[in-house]
């Protein structure tokens, strides 16, 4: 028997309530080619279980997996080892079972590990406090030119044309409904960040300048210059980070005085998972840290005079600041927090060191082996695990003709930037300690066969 919970006169009197006709009409504001017309292609109707799980098996076959093949993916979601104990701990019941800490008289244990990895995530990011995470980084990216609009009281964001066009496309949903005037442009395939475009730019209407770093193409610059011009005109540097390793060998974004700095945190603790659950990563300057959204745990002693964890600041909990929120985001990933927060701590300082070591001697390796192809050039003068190549053909094709023979060879700019003629030579090449010489060999190999 189905479980129906609502007669059809109980859903007529809902919708007569709230004043459309149909249950369709609740969905007008997503496109027609969108929305599914019957049922999902290719599943029955009803079927068993065993049925069921034969089936979805047999789709998952169809996908390729990355540690299965020579993998150079990354332009925001890196291929990392997770050392197996990160699963076996974040899957202990009282961490797993675990909803968000209102009451913190029962919930030490998540408070305790998010005051650990608001400490880890402020030191790394080199920022005076960090909330307890985010939803992803791409949210965390509009949060900042929130943020930033909320204490200079200007509504114009200019954001450098490297950062992350997913990054870039959530920004301008969410300015629909704030009003924010974002200015952006795509990159071109030159050696430089356009940090002098940037400066150029700012003016008295500018809240924010928002710069990637590490940048789509994989480019890395001084940000300290573009903090000097934004604080001249009382401007605020947001920074984005979507790789945090490379935070182990270049200098963090709050070392070169950027007010805010924001990220992704899947690199550490968190598998590629198909695009998500990932962890946004959030630092400020202390003189803001009461405009930044999200959650802080703070450290106390009980009436014992023993150490204790609460909730310090929730500036972002709508239930609770209702219109005054400073966001209406509620999720804050805290699980996948969790698997960063002990990646980290099995890392220490000086494994993240080395572990930024090995990745950017891997990606010197292999650019300097893939430049060696006739007709490929790399773009970049500096990079840390991931630069770009121009292929003397469009990358899309070529990317394509590699994964039918097993080699996930990159991110093609003309994917990212579909009308940008001049990108679609581009394509991004990430390496990682997961990256092998022999995957690099292979790469090369089968790219100079192709482009022959």
């Amino acid at each position: 028997m189905r479980y129906l919970p609502l007669t059809q006169s109980d859903r007529d009197a809902m919708l007569s309530v709230i004043g459309v006709s149909s249950i369709d009409d609740l969905f007008v504001d997503v496109p027609e080619a969108a929305r599914l017309d019957g049922p999902v292609h290719g599943l029955p109707n009803h079927a068993s279980e065993l049925s069921v799980e034969r089936h979805m098996t047999a789709l998952a076959r169809q996908n390729t997996v990355a540690g299965e093949v020579p993998f150079f993916l990354g332009c925001g979601a890196y291929r990392h080892h997770v050392p197996a104990s990160v699963d076996h701990l974040i899957q202990r019941g009282e961490f797993l079972t675990a909803y968000t800490p209102y009451q913190p008289e029962i919930a030490q244990g998540t408070l305790q590990m998010l005051f650990e990895f608001q400490t880890q995530v402020a030191r790394l990011l080199g920022t005076d406090v960090a909330n307890a995470s985010m939803y992803d980084g791409s949210t965390a990216c509009w949060e900042a030119i929130g943020m930033a609009r909320r204490i200079t009281k200007r509504g114009k964001a200019i954001l450098s044309s490297g950062l992350h066009p997913h990054y870039v496309s959530v920004a301008k949903t969410m300015a629909k409904y704030t009003g924010d005037v974002l200015d952006t442009t795509s990159p071109w395939l030159v050696p430089e960040m356009d940090i002098d475009r940037l400066i150029a730019a700012i003016d008295d209407d500018t809240s924010c300048v928002v710069v990637q770093y590490p940048d789509i193409l994989g480019r890395i610059a001084d940000l300290t210059p573009l903090a000097d011009a934004c604080h001249a005109k009382k401007a605020l540097l947001i920074a984005v980070v979507t790789e945090p390793v490379a935070l182990g060998a270049i200098r963090s974004p709050g070392e070169m005085d950027a007010d805010i700095v924001v990220g992704e945190g899947q690199s550490l603790g968190v598998g590629l998972q198909f695009g998500g659950p990932y962890v946004g990563l959030f630092g400020c300057k202390d003189k803001y840290v009461r405009q930044m959204p999200g959650r802080l745990c703070g450290e106390t002693v009980d009436a014992n005079g023993k150490r204790g964890f609460v909730l310090t600041l929730s500036t972002r909990e709508q239930h609770i600041r209702r219109e005054k929120a400073t966001s209406n985001i509620c999720t804050n990933s805290g699980l996948c927090a969790l698997a960063f927060s002990i990646h980290m701590t099995l890392l220490g300082e000086a494994g993240l060191r080395a572990l930024a070591a090995t990745n950017h001697a891997g990606a010197v390796a292999a650019a300097e082996r893939l430049a060696k192809v006739p007709g490929v050039e790399l773009v970049n003068d500096s990079f840390f695990n991931e630069f770009t190549l121009k292929l003397p053909v469009e990358a899309r094709p070529v990317v394509r003709t590699l994964a039918d023979r097993g080699i996930l060879a990159g991110v093609s700019l003309g994917r990212l930037y579909p009308a940008e003629g001049d990108l679609a030579n581009g394509l991004v090449v990430a390496v990682t300690e997961t990256t092998t010489a022999e995957d690099v060999e292979t790469l090369a190999a089968a790219l100079q066969e192709i482009l022959a």
